[in-house]
C-alpha cells in the first residue's frame, strides 16, 4: 500500500515536483536519500545509551573517565547525536522540494529558491568530508583495539554501530551527482 501526503498524492509523486521544472529524482536516489538519513542512527543510539548510563561496552568507571557519562559529558554525547541526525536528514533535501525552495515558514528566506549550484557544492563538499572521515575510521577500527577500554564483544558491537557511517559520504556524493544532473541547464 502506497503512503500518501495530506493532499492525497503519494510521497514519490510529491518528491517529483520541482519548482524549476527539473526532472523528478530517480527512484534509486529517493531510496539512497532515505538510507543516507538513517546511517547515523545506530551510532546515535549507542551514544545515547552511553550518555544515560547503560552498559554498552564500558565499565561504569571507564564511561565516567572517558566521557563523563552519565554526567556533564552526556550533554556532549546527546548534542553530537542530535547534530549528526539533523545533518543526515538534510540528505532528503536532495530529493524533496524543500531542497529546492526554502520552506515558507523560515523567516526572511521562506519561499525563495535555493541555487542548485550552492546545493551541489555543499553536498559534494559534505560527501568528500564524510568519506574522508568515516571510511578510514570504519576500516581501521577493526585493526585497532579501540581506546583499550572496550571488551572484545563490545569493540565489535561499537564497530558495527559506526560502520553505516562509512556509507553516508558515498551516498551523499551519489545524491549530489543526481541532483546536479536533474538541475543542469540545457539538460536533454
Amino acid at each position: 500500500m502506497m503512503r500518501t501526503t495530506e493532499s492525497g498524492t503519494s510521497f514519490l509523486k510529491d518528491a517529483a515536483k520541482s519548482p524549476d521544472g527539473a526532472a523528478p529524482p530517480p527512484r534509486w536516489a529517493i531510496r539512497a536519500a532515505h538510507v543516507a538519513s538513517l546511517t547515523t542512527l545506530p551510532s546515535g543510539l549507542w551514544r545515547v545509551a552511553l550518555a544515560i548510563g547503560l552498559p554498552v561496552g564500558y565499565s561504569e568507571a571507564s564511561a565516567r573517565e572517558l566521557f563523563d557519562a552519565p554526567g556533564a559529558g552526556s550533554a556532549y554525547l546527546i548534542g553530537l547525536t542530535v547534530l549528526l541526525e539533523l545533518l543526515s536528514l538534510l540528505s532528503l533535501g536532495l530529493v524533496r522540494p524543500w531542497g529546492e525552495v526554502v520552506p515558507r515558514w523560515v523567516p526572511l528566506l521562506g519561499g525563495r529558491g535555493i541555487p542548485p549550484r550552492a546545493v551541489v557544492i555543499s553536498a559534494a563538499a559534505g560527501a568528500v568530508a564524510l568519506t574522508a572521515l568515516w571510511v578510514p575510521f570504519a576500516v581501521l577500527w577493526w585493526w585497532s583495539d579501540g581506546d583499550g577500554h572496550l571488551t572484545g564483544t563490545a569493540h565489535t558491537l561499537v564497530g558495527l554501530t559506526y560502520l553505516p557511517l562509512a556509507l553516508w559520504g558515498p551516498l551523499l556524493g551519489a545524491l549530489a551527482f543526481s541532483y546536479h544532473r536533474r538541475h543542469k541547464k540545457g539538460r536533454p
